[in-house]
């Protein structure tokens, strides 16, 4: 459906069942309460007045319940992800080893301060590897076959085309030069 409505639109749909869920134990919640109440009255013969006072105030605890649950949801939440993100034990540790890539705002830590990556839109983590010659280059990077085609007639139309085939493998190496 985000390809219609957007993805705002899917993940408030994907909030309906955690909403019907809440209005299903309000109903529950409620339900006891009077059932409860009402018991009360006809087994100790209160008045109707205590058992509507009473009610009232079950109502609103229940609604007030009700009210706080999401804050207290959203504190628990902000807790749980601060020492998570502060103790990597404690939450999921998405490993970059082989790369990967960061696509909003991420802070990390580094020796003696924090470091944000994603903050101008997506980036790369690449794994680095030292090469032959001793220089730092992006890891994964194998051998390279280049592949020349020479359709000639006879040995002297290619020894002809000798000079440019030539050039054309010189050009080939340099290139493969710069990418190690």
């Amino acid at each position: 459906m985000s390809e219609l409505f957007g993805e705002a639109f899917d993940r408030e749909l994907s909030d309906i069942p955690v909403e019907l869920e809440r209005i299903r134990d309000l109903g529950q919640s409620v339900g006891a309460t009077l059932t409860r109440s009402l018991r009360g009255a006809m087994m100790e013969g209160r008045s109707l007045r205590g058992l509507l006072s009473e009610i009232g105030r079950a109502f609103a605890d229940i609604a007030l319940k009700a009210a706080l649950k999401p804050l207290g949801t959203l504190v628990s939440g902000s807790i749980e992800s601060l020492f998570a993100s502060l103790n990597p034990a404690l939450g999921g540790v998405k490993p970059f080893a082989k790369g990967g890539v960061i696509g909003s705002p991420t802070y990390f830590p580094m020796p003696g301060q924090w470091g944000l990556a994603g903050e101008a839109g997506p980036e790369a983590v690449m794994p680095l590897q030292r090469g032959a010659d001793g220089r730092l280059g992006v890891a994964g990077g194998g051998a390279v076959t280049v592949n020349f085609n020479v359709t000639a007639s006879d040995a002297r139309s290619f020894l002809a085309a000798e000079a440019e085939v030539n050039a054309m493998l010189l050009r080939a190496v340099r290139r493969g030069g710069r990418g190690s």
